[in-house]
């Protein structure tokens, strides 16, 4: 279980990174983007990737609630570590 668990936090990390890339790549060739409402959503499932994605990619870094997103997916997921290893 622990093995699977750490699989898919890293998994979803890298797709919400790649998504940051994504994203700046579109915006650079001024084509769609990927909706804000995404990129917020992956800042709360998946917050190492999203803070990453946007310090790498400098992309988004000016708006405070993508921040403030990153920062309650963090806390989410150190809620939901401490239940799985309390309960472990």
């Amino acid at each position: 279980m622990n093995h699977f668990w750490q699989s898919s936090l890293l998994l979803i990390n890298l797709i919400a990174f790649a998504l940051y890339g994504i994203d700046k790549a579109k915006a650079r060739m001024h084509a769609w983007r990927i909706p804000e409402r995404l990129l917020l959503t992956c800042g709360l499932l998946a917050p190492a990737g999203s803070i990453l994605g946007m310090l790498v990619f400098h992309h988004k870094v000016r708006k405070a609630y993508f921040y403030l997103a990153i920062f309650a997916g963090f806390i989410l997921w150190a809620a939901i570590d401490y239940l799985i290893l309390s309960f472990s």
